[in-house]
């Protein structure tokens, strides 16, 4: 099972340098990954915050490591043209030399699409077309293509992604729509903590239900299981999502023996790669896990 671990987005303002530092020290001390959520603006009890944009700051995490994974988990299919989205993926993963996990979704956030001017309406049938567009892009090159949304006329991805095929693709929701769309092409899906619970067994009960649609669509291959595990560490106030809700379960905490054997269960439940996100999400707290990394191994 890959551990990675989600940067910081809106916790506090995080100087870009820092932001890289701690890129560079979760690489140092063993992680497989390093996530950033594709978000613009929440509205916090402290006010209206925003990370840094996340494709530009995955170009500069590509360019500040050397051998962990990194992606958006995930990525809003709104927040961009379909085929520019598709020219970024290819970009960062030529900056990181094959090291982009591109994880994709509809989005959830209506305050950052009523701020940046994205339309909210019928956001699925929107990533059923854009999704169509981004993957054939970067598998194919090229595409044309008409919808009631997204028009690409005679589009070219060029140069493309270094490796044959693109960057692996990530469905980020198991809602069974966006699901039914997305399984027949992923290399992989990913569940948020607070969707199911936060617990091995949580976890292991969704792993069913998308086996059962994998099995019902015919799919043939692997399928990567992930989900994004939510820990809580001395000083952790918890972590900021907007109006996300995050009732869904109660945060991992204990020593860092209790903590390995905690997330070890994610691995004996089928996940192949778990996300940490981390309360504080600061570099000692990067540091201490890089033991409970180290056990895990």
């Amino acid at each position: 099972m890959k551990i990675g671990v989600q940067l910081p987005e809106v916790e506090y303002e995080i100087a870009f340098p820092d932001l890289i530092a701690m890129a560079r020290l979760a690489e140092e001390v063993g992680f497989d990954s390093l996530w950033l959520g594709d978000h613009l603006l929440y509205d916090l009890a402290v006010g209206p915050r925003g990370p840094w944009e996340a494709w530009t700051t995955l170009a500069a995490l590509a360019a500040s490591t050397e051998r962990v994974e990194l992606g958006p988990l995930v990525a809003s299919t709104s927040f961009h043209a379909p085929a520019m989205l598709a020219k970024m993926a290819a970009t960062v993963d030529a900056v990181s030399g094959g090291r982009l996990l591109l994880g994709l979704g509809a989005g959830w956030n209506r305050r950052e699409y009523d701020a940046f001017g994205f339309p909210y309406d019928h956001r699925v049938s929107r990533f059923e077309e854009a999704f169509t567009i981004i993957r054939t892009l970067l598998a194919v090159g090229s595409i044309d293509f008409h919808g009631e949304y997204y028009d690409v006329t005679d589009g070219v991805l060029h140069p493309p992604s270094p490796r044959a095929g693109g960057p692996p693709l990530i469905v980020g929701s198991i809602g069974e729509r966006m699901q039914a769309i997305a399984l027949p092409h992923v290399a992989a899906w990913n569940v948020w903590w607070s969707d199911y619970g936060n617990t091995a067994a949580g976890f292991a009960t969704v792993k069913a239900t998308v086996d059962e649609r994998i099995a019902a669509i015919g799919r043939t291959g692997v399928i990567d299981a992930t989900a994004a595990v939510y820990v809580k560490l001395p000083g952790g106030t918890g972590r900021q999502m907007g109006d996300y809700p995050t009732e869904g379960g109660a945060p991992l905490e204990g020593s860092p023996s209790e903590l390995a054997g905690r997330l070890g269960e994610f691995a004996d439940a089928g996940a192949a790669h778990i996300q940490l996100v981390v309360d504080p999400i600061v570099p000692a707290s990067i540091e201490a896990l890089g033991d409970v990394v180290a056990l895990l191994r």
